[in-house]
Order: C-alpha cells, then sequence, then structure tokens
C-alpha cells in the first residue's frame, strides 16, 4: 500500500490568497503588452520597469513569508530547503551559456512533485535568488525569474498521482511536464524583456500602437529568433537529467522526507522523565 505524499509546507488560505494576488500581478507585469490597449501610454513609459520588478519582488518576499509562518515550516523543511536550493543554485552555471544546458530544472521538477506545491515554489523563488547572487545575476529581471521558476516548480508539485503513481510512468510524466514547462518558462521569461527592446530589432520589437494579433506575431518571431534554440536545450537536457536520473532522485527525496517527518511534531521529554 502506498503511503501519503508528504508536504513539507502546506498552504493554508491566507498563503493561498498571496500566491493568488502574486499570480494576478505577475500575470498583468509579464502580459501587458497584449493587455494595455493600443492607444494607453503604458508603453510610453519603459524606464519605470525597474520600479515593477521591484515591487514584485516586495510581493514575493510577502508570499514567501506568509507561506512559511501559516505552514510552520520547521527546522527540518528549512534545512532541506536550504540544500535544495544551494544544489540548484550550484546547478545552474554547470553548462549556462551553452544551447541552454541547465541541469537546475530537472531538480526543481522531481522536487516539487515529491514536496508539493508550496514547497516548490518557496524552493523555486529561493534558489533563483540565491543563483543570481552566486553567479552576478542580480538586476531587474530577477523578481521575474524568481516567480517564473517558483510557478515551474509549484506546477510540479501539482501534478496528479502524487501518492500512488510510481514506476516508470512517473519520470516519464515528469520528463514531459519538464520538457514543456522549459519552453513556457523561456517564453515567459521573454515577456520581461521583450516590450524594451525598443527599436534594436523593429520587425520584432513591442510596437506600442500596434494591434494585439500584430504584436503577437511579432513576440513568436521574437522567441523564435532569439531563444528557441536555448528553450529546446534546457528542455532535451530536463527530459534526458529526469529520464535517466530521475527515479533515484526521487526514491532519494522520497527517503529524506520519510525521516525528516516533517509532519510529525517535535516533542521533548521534561528532565528526569
Amino acid at each position: 500500500m502506498t503511503s501519503p505524499a508528504v508536504r513539507a509546507v502546506r498552504l493554508g488560505p491566507r498563503s493561498v490568497a498571496a500566491l493568488v494576488l502574486v499570480g494576478a500581478v505577475g500575470v498583468a507585469a509579464f502580459g501587458w503588452p497584449f493587455l494595455a490597449p493600443p492607444d494607453s501610454q503604458v508603453g510610453a513609459h519603459a524606464e519605470d520597469a525597474p520600479w515593477l520588478f521591484a515591487g514584485l519582488l516586495v510581493l514575493l518576499v510577502a508570499v514567501v513569508a506568509a507561506t512559511i509562518s501559516e505552514s510552520g515550516l520547521g527546522p527540518k523543511a528549512v534545512a532541506m530547503l536550504g540544500v535544495l536550493a544551494a544544489t540548484g543554485a550550484a546547478l545552474r552555471p554547470i553548462g549556462a551559456g551553452t544551447a541552454g544546458i541547465e541541469p537546475m530544472f530537472f531538480l526543481l521538477v522531481l522536487s516539487g512533485r515529491v514536496l508539493g506545491p508550496g514547497f516548490g515554489f518557496v524552493l523555486g523563488s529561493v534558489t533563483m535568488f540565491a543563483s543570481a547572487l552566486l553567479t552576478g545575476g542580480v538586476g531587474p529581471w530577477m523578481p521575474f525569474q524568481m516567480l517564473a521558476m517558483g510557478w515551474f516548480t509549484m506546477g510540479a508539485g501539482l501534478l496528479p498521482g502524487a501518492a500512488r503513481l510510481r514506476g516508470r510512468a512517473e519520470p516519464a510524466m515528469l520528463a514531459c511536464y519538464g520538457f514543456l514547462a522549459a519552453f513556457a518558462y523561456g517564453t515567459v521569461m521573454n515577456l520581461a524583456g521583450w516590450p524594451f527592446m525598443g527599436t534594436m530589432a523593429s520587425n520584432i520589437s513591442f510596437d506600442p500602437h500596434a494591434a494585439v494579433p500584430a504584436n503577437l506575431a511579432r513576440f513568436l518571431a521574437y522567441c523564435l529568433a532569439t531563444s528557441m534554440g536555448w528553450d529546446l536545450g534546457r528542455a532535451v537536457c530536463t527530459v534526458v537529467l529526469t529520464l535517466t536520473l530521475g527515479p533515484a532522485v526521487l526514491r532519494a527525496l522520497r527517503r529524506a522526507t520519510r525521516r525528516a517527518a516533517f509532519e510529525t511534531p517535535v516533542t521533548f521529554d521534561a528532565p528526569g522523565a
């Protein structure tokens, strides 16, 4: 009989509300080129983008704080969060700059699957923050990376069959998710920078006066021209690592969660008992 899935972070009402709020702000921040009407003045304020990013970062920190405070994240879960975030941050530079080979993504997919969506969102955001500090990649794009990676890892925790699906079917499902999510991550991150290209590439840059279909065509051309090869390398790397190393890593993560007993309260015997 399969034991129920362990969740290191239980999402309560406040945490869910905070996630929904940040998700709504994130959708608006990423998708405003397709949400703002052509006659709006939003495109004329590209210089204000860093302030939007800073505000988004504050909301991300609030989500993490709400999740931790409401779920009662214990020291064992904090320790696992630190270990996995440090490992992911160390894996990110491996192959970075070479065809999008980023092994960090496969680890985050498996971690989100085993430890659940709440832990997954926190892990994805913290890992991206730590990797930015490690690689010197701190900039106005970092909050977008943290949010997108939080979504990426949380999505793995929302996949069905967490308590019962085992064997070859589980790595195959996670590999399919990793493949699609790798492209989704790259596409979402393209939205973070595409509107601010200006006149660098007039045929594929954002035109604040064009209709949504025209800008959508420009954006698709931008993705094909700038990031398709990188996203494909990330997706293939995630699939290969998930299928080859996934079963062993899943077993190790589940064994670690059982030994940690996240959901068992820590008690201390009274002196002399």
